[in-house]
């Protein structure tokens, strides 16, 4: 045995990628309603990431961060604009683990609130902060983490005092099966922490980077947050996290607080930079197929076995009354890549950039094997 058995891995080893396309050994095509679990989310091999990857990869790859990088600047201007400061690690739970360690800072405050069916990483502080069991088992967890019910505004005000330093929330929970925050809950919960001077944290490691029809899933609830973290899609396919912060909260995370080797690399850096140029080209013409993809999946609630239907933007959930694994297999021999999640939950993250037919002959086929079962 060469490698851990921390995966479940299906026996098909892809040799090439173009957008929503995905090329197996045997040279068989794939509908790509996946995006790498949320990664591609301006396409696979998008020609203009490759291209800043080979510019960048002719100069130099790596700098530490004991020099200016420029690159980093630029990223996070695009990012945060004039409102956020900045920081950039390797993952999303890496970003995470950044956020819980400032909002500690900035407040003085010892304890986070997060979400039954959260998921914030596998690292320990962001999985002391993911509201599932099945993730602490066999583990002992990190003092300083309660758990609210998400929707469910009285649940946090029975655990909300002077201790909290800030609310840890995604406003779709992808991992716990694709739920979204109910506008009415997301504004009680700011009023509640801004009553409270208690920070708060947006989990957009998912949802960020487009995925619901925005660059950011909070444009849509209409507030700002304290803090902001962002993975996944943000570079396109290499490893990249970012927290972002309200300016004013920029000095708690001073010289010697944190730190990393090769968070916010040039060559990392160059694709994330890409990748938002693209992101704004795309975004305005995202909306026609978020509406093709809900106009589809309306259609699905009258199959037998389905329960409920639910997402945002680019993001779905449909959730079974059969075993969702067995879906997600079948699936994959007729060539359509999709995912599963928490509550039994059949998730589907399409690239933003895949074509309207071909995510119509992905859902027709979902459908289809679906209406079957």
């Amino acid at each position: 045995m060469t490698l851990f058995p921390n995966y479940k891995r299906a026996p098909i080893t892809f040799t090439k990628m173009s957008n929503a396309t995905w090329t197996d050994q045997t040279g068989a095509d794939y509908i790509d309603l996946s995006s790498g679990i949320g990664v591609y989310n301006v396409g696979a091999n998008n020609p203009t990431v490759v291209n800043a990857l080979k510019t960048q990869a002719d100069l130099f790859w790596h700098l530490p961060n004991l020099y200016d990088n420029p690159l980093q600047e630029t990223v996070a201007d695009k990012l945060g604009g004039s409102e956020y400061t900045v920081y950039f690690a390797n993952s999303g739970a890496e970003a995470n683990e950044a956020a819980i360690k400032l909002a500690r800072l900035a407040t003085k405050r010892p304890n986070i609130i997060s979400f039954t069916n959260s998921f914030h990483g596998r690292t320990y502080a962001a999985m002391s902060a993911t509201g599932q069991d099945s993730i602490h088992q066999g583990l002992p967890m990190l003092d300083g983490f309660l758990y609210a019910e998400f929707n469910r505004i009285e649940s946090v005000k029975a655990l909300l005092n002077d201790d909290v330093a800030a609310i840890m929330l995604e406003l779709v929970q992808g991992e716990g099966g694709v739920v979204p925050a109910d506008s009415n809950f997301v504004n009680e919960l700011v009023a509640l922490a801004q009553e409270h001077h208690t920070l708060i944290i947006v989990d957009e490691v998912q949802t960020g980077i487009g995925r619901t029809g925005t660059k950011f899933a909070y444009e849509q609830f209409g507030f700002t947050p304290d803090i902001v973290t962002s993975a996944k899609a943000l570079a396109n396919g290499l490893p990249v996290g970012a927290m972002l912060a309200k300016n004013q909260f920029a000095p708690a995370l001073s010289y010697g607080t944190h730190g990393s080797t090769f968070g916010g690399n040039p060559l990392v850096m160059a694709a994330a930079s890409a990748t938002l140029d693209e992101l704004d080209t795309i975004l305005p013409t995202v909306s026609d197929k978020i509406a093709i993809l809900w106009d589809k999946l309306a259609t699905f609630s009258q199959l037998d076995a389905v329960n409920d239907v639910r997402g945002l933007g680019m993001m779905a959930g449909i959730s079974l009354n059969i075993p969702v694994a067995k879906v997600v297999t079948d699936l994959q021999k007729q060539h359509v890549l999709a995912l599963s999640a928490g509550h039994n939950t059949l998730r589907l993250l399409p690239p933003l950039t895949i074509p309207t037919e071909q995510l119509s002959i992905g859902l027709d086929i979902i459908k289809n094997s679906l209406s079957k079962k």
